[in-house]
């Protein structure tokens, strides 16, 4: 599927977009998940088992396992730090010998696995320590720490490790923390490194991983593209819409904000710019769809699985209030894309050269383990045993194509996917672990609280803007789940406690200005990856996916302000108000940004639509009835400009 849709864009059109070569560029550059080290021959294969393996453990620990928690989540951490060093060199872009690691990366991995492997022999001896801990549990935990964050710093980036330390400085030297005092909390108690992210992690997160990798060996991604096509190929800018459903349906599985625009984006961004959309118009629509992907029910880019630990809510709950947010967010993407293409006069692909959706109606077995999978967290299954009978399923399910047929070397790399995947995950998980350790130890959220509402006064609207600002900067950069664990730990209790509002609302508030730096300036990943692709102006690229995304910094507010949206004490007649009137207001903030509804729109009907879509937007009669005004008197003042604009 992604050759024929490559070999349809002409040579010279084919000179102005990246190539495979820069798509590998592309990712060793943003997706760090990428660079690692050169392994071929045998040793590659034992790396490959050795993985394999660590899935085929995780399963088999969260299916029979009764171990203490203090005994999972330091095995889990100590045995991924081993396979960091194998897999990460010390700086991505180096030069490496194949099959080879540094004596130091052997040193390094195993003074951090010892550390942590340390902790669950000796589990029982710490906790009668308390706070009393030796001097050479103190070294341990020092080492243990510092190591970790090696890890991060190769795995994941910088970023996340600057805020950490940040936290960390302050402990000392804002709190006055002894040194025994701040390793004891951050090392060997479940409040830090070892604390609730890394426990979601080894439990959940890990087994959701691996079943997104079996779901990506099934084939499903060809799948979802092609029904993209079938879908909207054909119509005004089809390949834009493709690029947008297409993101939506992958990001169900994908939780990668750079990895999802690199891996759609390479078929997609050549078909838009093809069609006539400009560059950086293209990789800012790939760039806002992929990171959007996150924010997509069932599975959120890991981050549903922490917030229904955090609120306290069974994760069904999570999935179904996120719903109308999403289909919001794509909606307004969609909506933008489809008014540029018609103030450009752009069209779709020929329906010749696009798939036929009967022929595609055959391979929605494909869906059957992400359905089996809902199905089964609704009726109350645990995620756990949910998440392994789902991933059973999807080798049942390969089994149909013949293409995609899982044999026992399928098998393996699926596994080893799955494991590799996790790595990132787990050393951010373990690194937040460490902020939310430090705001726990200091009572720092409290300041934070204090501080905010103080300034906000009891109005909401000045608390949730304030909030908005904490997150899109202390986001910059660091991966989703580590970023969700960030927003939850220092800003949604700034909502809940300080504001009073639904955690759930709080929560998922958070949540969502954590996603948007990906592609919010002067750190936008994956708006830089999107430009790369497209050979376009990275900056641009990033304001065109901050535009793009409007909808991603407006329906949290009305979420807030109005939680019937996350179906929160209301009624079946007042959702379908609030979905009546929202998508009304996006149509109308839409049409207002790109200066077009049924002909190009002036400076005084662009205010005037994008009044009556806020007003739409913002919970209330009054204004619902407004902005329906504002809309419907614009389309009846637009329509004879429509005619003599068709003749």
């Amino acid at each position: 599927m992604d050759e024929k849709k490559t070999n349809a864009v002409t040579e010279s059109q084919a000179a102005d977009v990246g190539t495979q070569a820069d798509v590998d560029a592309i990712m060793k550059k943003y997706d760090r998940e990428s660079n690692t080290r050169p392994w071929e021959g045998k040793p590659a294969k034992v790396i490959q088992l050795l993985l394999a393996a660590f899935s085929l453990f995780m399963i088999c620990m969260n299916l029979f396992a009764v171990w203490d928690e203090r005994i999972r989540r330091p095995l889990f951490l100590g045995i991924v730090v081993l396979f960091v060093f194998l897999l990460f060199p010390i700086k991505k872009g180096m030069k490496q010998k194949v099959n080879h690691v540094p004596i130091y990366d052997i040193i390094l991995a195993l003074m951090g696995s010892g550390c942590f492997f340390y902790y669950v022999f000796n589990y029982r001896t710490i906790i009668n320590h308390a706070t009393r801990i030796s001097q050479l549990e103190q070294v341990l935990g020092i080492i243990g720490i510092l190591i970790l964050a090696e890890c991060c710093r190769r795995v994941t980036g910088i970023p996340i490790l600057v805020v950490a330390g940040c936290f960390v400085a302050y402990a000392f030297l804002g709190a006055g923390k002894s040194l025994r005092i701040v390793i004891y909390n951050l090392f060997y108690t479940t409040t830090g490194v070892i604390g609730t992210p890394v426990g979601v992690c080894s439990t959940y997160i890990v087994l959701f991983v691996i079943f997104g990798a079996f779901l990506e060996a099934t084939g499903i991604a060809d799948f979802f593209i092609s029904c993209a096509n079938a879908l909207a190929g054909s119509s005004t800018g089809g390949p834009a819409k493709v690029a947008v459903i297409s993101s939506a349906l992958c990001g169900m599985v994908s939780g990668s904000s750079v990895g999802n625009t690199v891996t759609t984006g390479s078929v997609t961004i050549p078909m838009m710019k093809k069609t006539g959309y400009p560059g950086e118009f293209a990789g800012a629509v790939e760039a806002a769809s992929s990171t959007g992907g996150q924010i997509m029910p069932p599975i959120m880019g890991a981050a549903a699985f922490l917030m229904a630990e955090i609120v306290g809510v069974p994760y069904a709950d999570i999935v179904v209030r996120a719903i109308l947010p999403a289909i919001l967010y794509f909606g307004g993407i969609f909506l933008m894309v489809h008014f540029r293409a018609k103030r450009l006069g752009l069209r779709g692909l020929p329906r010749e050269s696009l798939p036929k959706f009967k022929n595609l109606l055959p391979k929605f077995y494909l869906l059957l383990p992400l359905v089996v999978l809902v199905v089964m967290i609704v009726r109350g299954f645990t995620m756990s045993r949910s998440a392994i009978i789902a991933t059973l399923l999807c080798i049942a399910v390969s089994m149909v194509d013949q293409e995609h047929r899982m044999d026992l070397q399928g098998l393996i790399k699926a596994l080893e996917a799955g494991a590799r995947n996790t790595l990132s995950i787990a050393v951010a998980c373990g690194i937040a672990g460490i902020i939310a350790g430090v705001v726990t130890m200091t009572g720092l959220g409290q300041i934070f609280i204090s501080a905010i509402v103080g300034i906000a006064n009891g109005q909401l609207m000045i608390a949730l803007v304030l909030t908005m600002l904490c997150c899109i900067l202390l986001g910059m950069g660091v991966p989703t789940t580590a970023n969700y664990i960030i927003m939850a730990t220092t800003c949604a209790p700034i909502l809940t406690t300080g504001m009073h509002l639904n955690a759930i609302c709080a929560n998922m508030f958070v949540f969502y200005f954590g996603i948007v730096a990906d592609i919010t300036p002067p750190v936008a990943l994956a708006a830089y990856a999107g430009s790369a692709i497209a050979k376009s102006d990275p900056m641009k690229t990033a304001f065109n996916a901050t535009r793009l995304a409007i909808a991603a910094f407006l329906v949290p507010y009305i979420f807030c302000m109005n939680p019937a949206m996350l179906f929160i004490d209301t009624t079946p007649i007042d959702v379908v108000l609030i979905i009546i009137t929202s998508f009304a207001g996006m149509i109308a903030i839409a049409s207002a940004l790109e200066g077009y509804m049924l002909r190009n729109l002036n400076a005084l009907e662009r205010i005037l639509l994008a009044a009556g879509g806020l007003a739409m937007l913002i919970p209330g009669a009054v204004t619902d009835l407004i902005g329906v005004g504002i809309l419907a008197a614009m389309v009846v003042l637009q329509l004879p400009g429509r005619k003599k604009t068709a003749a």
